[in-house]
């Protein structure tokens, strides 16, 4: 029998000896990063516990990363939560690439700093992938005093190791956000991915492929991905092979733009996605958009804070292309159930219509509940993916989007006497925030911020069950007392000026509401309008301003069917298709979140012929007699007790008319495949 080779590893420092179960970090504690020691230091000066090259430096300088000669990859990490300090106390002697001996200076801490800053000084040792390459770690010196280089533990080397298991488990510590979780949630997911490496999934061999091919673990920043592709940032694209790549069964091709390598995988994006990060871990998930740590961008591959643009006017659209980026990732995962929903919606507008069903039957309310939940609890699913993409957690803003769409707050919002309420003596305007984006996209972006705060005040003991809590409850209130009265306030502005603007030029207020509506709609501005078209034909029977609205809607639907037309790449077309038959059924939010603002040409010029459209409803003085509109809510614009005549000729010309209008100038002028960042997507 062959006998198992060891290997030493050293005291990085001078100190007592700890077991990995004695460190009060649950990720390190419970060896979800491997098995490992630690020492509570009396020195700063940190040399390398083994001798190998150097693959990681921490870009807050508190982590190292070594790989030995015999396949040992080993991270130093030093301190508890120190990620947080953005390498203030420490100075780093090496870097990525560096060969090393053991007992060689690796980095100096600042033990004083660390102590002024309430944060343990633990160094950590551990052996990322020993699973794979070990049999066993044994730690003969716990609760012992040693001096730094001193040997206190011994690799047992597996006989016959792991295939590619070096390649697959490469250390995940490349990422700040991986190092430092707290919760213990989280480190149970990872303690689940960790140990199935391997996933069984019919995906797992194309994503082990794919990895591979890209350059392994160790050439990749970060992976995310759309509706149709996986995209990495690459340390060196040179490194990834494009023509075995595209050769695989699984792919449709390769494509690199925007700083990204794109591997195009089509409708099963999502489950190749999932079993890369299987293998991959989540410290390689994305957390550029919005993040506001340049810890995590930097970690990410994402440009840092001196790659910003400079001047207010680029600054803004910069600004804005940020928030219309999140805006748009958010609601990628459920854009096709928006569509469908939408659909139903028009279906169910028409049997109504028609008289085929009733609002009170049981069939319509079922189908009602089907076609209106997913609008409804929006917030809930938008506080959930916009948690995941800008690294907040999800859990606790899917409960944030709960709360603002409470019953009883719902219900309160509905009446003009119960609206205006106090918390805690602030006066308060309540607001409907079901079907809502902007709100809880501000949400999850703050949540980053408060759930770091509270790590901070909280002991690690009581996190757990405090910071969830005190975070929902902190960002709720923000967003009912703050942002949900801001928003209304801004709104009746708006609304206001938009009805002087009616009264004084119904053709002019169409050119204004037609061009703007659907960025209101964005932004949640547009509440302050519906009141008014309610009011119109609940007192008037007939509203001209919701004649208006309705055209914004078919421009929406006639710039996203005009790349359907245009675009030759299938998963856009299909898309595409859907999201323009639910704009025409009068939902809008798969066209504009799915399509429209994500190829922000197609939206401005969608406005543009939306604004033409509200100039022409006004000078022909359409109007509108129930709460419909688009394509499918024809019957709103047959005038009650004279029926076909002027009134629908003028809805037939200013629609169809838009519609015409719309999908013209985007398909000269809106879009074309050069836009995608992939432009081959169609060669399979």
């Amino acid at each position: 029998m062959k006998k198992a080779a060891t290997r030493r590893l050293l005291a990085p420092v001078a100190g007592r000896v700890l077991a990995l179960a004695d460190v009060q970090d649950p990720v390190f504690a419970t060896a979800t990063m491997g098995p490992g020691f630690a020492i509570q230091p009396t020195d700063g000066r940190v040399v390398t516990p083994v001798s190998g090259r150097v693959t990681v430096v921490a870009t807050t300088k508190h982590a190292v990363g070594l790989v030995t000669a015999s396949g040992l990859e080993v991270l130093v990490h030093m301190g508890i939560d120190t990620v947080e300090l953005n390498g203030a106390p420490f100075v780093c002697h090496v870097q990525v690439g560096d060969t090393v001996q053991a007992g060689e200076v690796l980095a100096e801490m600042d033990l004083a700093a660390l102590q002024r800053a309430q944060k343990l000084a633990t160094v950590i040792v551990v052996v990322t992938n020993g699973q794979t390459v070990l049999d066993d770690l044994i730690v003969a010196a716990t609760d012992q005093m040693v001096t730094a280089k001193t040997a206190v533990a011994t690799a047992v080397l597996a006989v016959t190791p792991v295939p590619g298991a070096q390649a697959v488990t490469s250390t995940t510590a490349a990422s700040d956000v991986e190092l430092e979780s707290e919760s213990e949630s989280k480190s149970e997911s990872r303690s689940e991915s960790k140990s199935k490496p391997n996933s069984t999934s019919k995906y797992a061999a194309l994503a082990t492929a794919i990895v591979t091919n890209v350059g392994g673990p160790g050439n990749i920043n970060s992976v995310i991905h759309c509706i149709t592709r996986l995209r990495f940032y690459l340390k060196d694209e040179h490194r990834a092979q494009d023509a075995v790549i595209a050769n695989l069964d699984g792919v449709i091709d390769v494509a690199k733009a925007g700083g990204q390598y794109q591997v195009v995988i089509g409708p099963a994006v999502n489950e190749v996605y999932d079993a890369v990060m299987a293998q991959l871990g989540p410290a390689f998930a994305d957390t550029t958009a919005g993040t506001p740590t340049a810890t995590a961008t930097q970690a990410a591959g994402a440009p840092t804070e001196t790659d910003a643009p400079t001047g207010w006017l680029p600054r803004l659209r910069h600004g804005m292309s940020q928030v219309i980026g999140v805006m748009t990732a958010a609601m990628i995962p459920v854009i096709c159930i928006l569509a469908g929903s939408g659909i139903l919606k028009g279906i169910l507008a028409a049997l109504t219509g028609f008289h085929v069903l009733t609002v009170t039957s049981g069939t319509y309310m079922v189908l009602n509940a089907v076609a209106d939940a997913t609008f409804y609890f929006l917030p809930v699913v938008l506080g959930f993916t916009a948690a995941k993409k800008l690294g907040s957690d999800p859990i606790v803003l899917a409960i944030v989007g709960a709360i603002l769409i409470y019953p009883s707050l719902m219900t309160a919002a509905g009446h003009a006497t119960t609206a205006q309420i106090t918390f805690f003596g602030v006066p308060t305007h309540l607001m409907s925030y079901a079907a809502s984006v902007f709100p809880m996209i501000v949400a999850a972006w703050l949540g980053v911020s408060v759930e770091r705060g509270l790590k901070r005040v909280i002991p690690l003991y009581l996190r757990s069950v405090f910071v969830p809590i005190l975070e929902a409850l902190i960002l709720s209130v923000v967003v009912l007392v703050v942002i949900g009265p801001l928003i209304t306030m801004i709104s009746k502005g708006l609304a206001s000026g938009i009805l002087a603007i009616y009264n004084f030029s119904p053709a002019l207020s169409g050119l204004v509401i037609g061009g703007l509506y659907q960025t209101m709609v964005i932004f949640g501005l547009h509440w302050g309008i519906i009141p008014i078209v309610i009011n119109d034909i609940a007192t008037n029977g007939h509203s001209y301003l919701n004649a208006i609205l309705s055209i914004t809607m078919v421009a929406q639907g006639g710039a996203v069917l005009a790349v359907f037309l245009k675009s030759k790449n299938k998963p856009l077309k299909e898309i595409s298709l859907a999201a323009a038959i639910s704009a025409f059924c009068g939902v809008t939010e798969p066209a504009l979140y799915g399509v429209n603002l994500k190829y922000k040409r197609v939206f401005v010029v969608a406005s543009i012929a939306s604004g033409l459209g509200g100039l022409l409803t006004g000078l022909l003085h359409v109007n509108n007699y129930a709460l419909s509109g688009s394509l499918i809510g024809f019957p709103a614009f047959i005038t009650p007790g004279v029926g076909i005549g002027p009134n629908f000729y003028g809805y037939l010309i200013s629609h169809y008319g838009t519609l015409l209008i719309a999908t013209i100038l985007v398909y000269l002028f809106g879009f074309s495949d050069k836009m995608l960042p992939a432009t081959s997507a169609t060669a399979k």
